[in-house]
């Protein structure tokens, strides 16, 4: 059995076929960026997004529910900010356990009480 294996030598491998180091840092790159997508997947399921709605006259609200951020689940939840350090942004999850306050990635709604499933968000 004849089997043939080719590659281009540049900048991914060498004359013998070997991966440059360009190439292995690719690939750590790529495993990077896939254990990060599944982390994300994982608190997708554990911290689903919240529903929202703005209008000018009224402002924001956020909600949960036992749908809310394409989740299908049989607890409804409380709005909290969540802060993501790999993204930067904050943004509303619903939260199972309303006592989880202690989580310093997780923050209340001002003015909305801490069991409460719909929050007002202040016009900026």
């Amino acid at each position: 059995m004849l089997r043939i294996s080719g590659f281009v030598v540049g900048r991914f491998y060498d004359e013998n076929g070997q991966p440059t180091e360009a190439l292995l840092e690719v690939e750590a790159l790529l495993a990077e960026g896939q254990k990060l997508k599944a982390q994300s997947e994982v608190e997708k399921v554990h911290f689903p997004a919240c529903n929202s709605e703005w209008s000018t006259g009224h402002g924001g609200r956020v909600w949960c529910s036992t749908k809310s951020g394409g989740v299908i689940r049989d607890w409804t939840g409380v709005p909290r900010k969540l802060f993501s350090p790999v993204s930067g942004h904050v943004q509303c999850v619903c939260v199972k356990d309303p006592s989880t306050a202690d989580d310093p990635s997780l923050q209340k709604y001002e003015g909305c009480p801490s069991d409460a499933d719909s929050c007002m968000v202040a016009q900026d």
